[in-house]
C-alpha cells in the first residue's frame, strides 16, 4: 500500500455484499487534491476497470458487477467521488465542476500505475466518463456509459424538447441554498427514498438497499457534497476541448427513464466515432440494478472485445 493509501472501514461490510472469494478491500487515497474511499477488488496486473456511480448513490450501487467483472480477469477499482459518503466534501460549489470530478479519476488511473483504463459509468458517473474520454481521451481504453447523456446532445435537448426540460426540473430545484438538504433530509430522507423507489421497476430497491443508501446521506457534508454536483454544473457548464469520442463505447440505456427522454441514447451514440448502442425498452433509469446480469454480460462483451 502507497504512502497515499491507508486502510478503511465502513459501517457496510464489504464481504456481506461482495463475494469473500475475491480479493476486495477499500482503502482512502488522496488524488488530485482529495481523499477518496476507494473499493478495489482483483490482480493489479489485470487491466482496470473503473466504475463510477450516480447520484443518489456510492460505491454500493456497483456491487453486483464487481466479482463478475473480478472474474473476466480484471482488477476493479470504484471510488466514492468527492462530496458522497466516506469520500473528502470541499467546500464551496467550485471544487465539484465536472472537470474536477473527470480530474479525479485521471489521477486514480495514474495511482495504479496505469497509464489508462477501462471506464464505465452509471447516470452522474456516466457524465463524469464522458468529461474523461473528451477531455483526457488519453485515460481511456473502453468506455461504458449506462443512461448518462452525452453533454451536447442534453444541452441539445434542453434547448429544443420541452419535454426534456420538464423531465431535468429537480436540477433546477437543486440550484436553491439549504433548501434542498432541508427537503431530502426531512422525514430520514423520504424524498430521496422515493426518488430510488418511484422510479425503479417494483422491488429494485429493498429495504436493506435503502438503509444503505440513508447511512451514506447521513454521513456529516454528504448531502450539499452530492447536491453540489448539480449547482456546479449550471454555474460552471463544462466546455470540454472536443465534441467526439474516439475510444469504443458501449451505450446501455433504459427507455422508461423518468430524467432523460429515449432521443438522447441515439443521439448520445452519435458523438462517438465506434459506437455500440443497447436499449431496454421495458427497463427504467436503474437498468443496472434491474437487468444486473445482462448488464455485466454487456460490460463484459464491451470490454473484452
Amino acid at each position: 500500500m502507497g504512502s497515499n493509501q491507508r486502510s478503511t472501514t465502513t459501517e457496510l461490510d464489504i464481504e456481506s455484499v461482495v463475494p469473500a472469494s475475491i480479493d476486495i478491500d477499500a482503502t482512502a487515497r488522496v488524488v488530485n487534491g482529495v481523499e477518496l474511499n476507494v473499493v478495489t477488488a482483483g490482480d493489479e496486473d489485470d487491466p482496470l476497470v473503473v466504475l463510477l456511480y450516480g447520484f443518489p448513490e456510492f460505491w454500493y450501487g456497483w456491487r453486483e458487477q464487481i466479482a463478475p467483472l473480478v472474474g473476466a480477469g480484471y482488477q476493479v477499482l470504484v471510488p466514492d467521488q468527492r462530496g458522497y459518503n466516506l469520500s473528502e466534501k470541499p467546500q464551496g460549489v467550485r471544487a465539484y465542476r465536472t472537470r474536477e470530478l473527470a480530474g479525479d479519476v485521471r489521477a486514480l488511473i495514474r495511482s495504479e500505475g496505469k497509464a489508462a483504463a477501462h471506464v464505465v459509468g452509471h447516470d452522474w458517473g456516466g457524465m463524469v466518463a464522458w468529461e474523461l474520454a473528451l477531455r483526457y481521451p488519453e485515460v481511456i481504453d473502453r468506455l461504458g456509459i449506462v443512461n448518462a447523456p452525452h453533454p451536447t446532445a442534453y444541452r441539445r435537448q434542453l434547448r429544443s424538447n420541452p419535454e426534456q426540460l420538464r423531465r431535468s426540473w429537480y436540477a433546477i430545484g437543486f440550484q436553491l441554498p439549504w433548501l434542498p438538504e432541508f427537503a431530502c433530509r426531512y422525514d430520514d430522507y423520504r424524498l430521496l427514498e422515493r426518488a430510488l423507489r418511484r422510479t425503479a421497476r417494483p422491488g429494485t430497491f429493498g429495504d436493506d438497499e435503502v438503509a444503505a443508501y440513508r447511512r451514506a446521506w447521513d454521513r456529516d457534508g454528504a448531502l450539499t457534497g452530492m447536491l453540489n454536483w448539480y449547482r456546479a454544473a449550471t454555474r460552471y457548464p463544462s466546455t470540454p476541448p472536443r465534441e467526439q469520442v474516439d475510444a469504443p463505447t458501449l451505450v446501455v440505456w433504459g427507455e422508461d427513464d423518468d430524467a432523460l427522454v429515449p432521443a438522447l441514447a441515439v443521439d448520445s451514440a452519435g458523438f462517438c466515432s465506434d459506437s455500440r448502442l443497447e436499449l431496454f425498452p421495458a427497463a427504467s433509469h436503474w437498468v443496472l440494478h434491474e437487468e444486473p446480469d445482462r448488464v455485466t454480460a454487456l460490460l463484459r462483451s464491451h470490454l473484452g472485445s
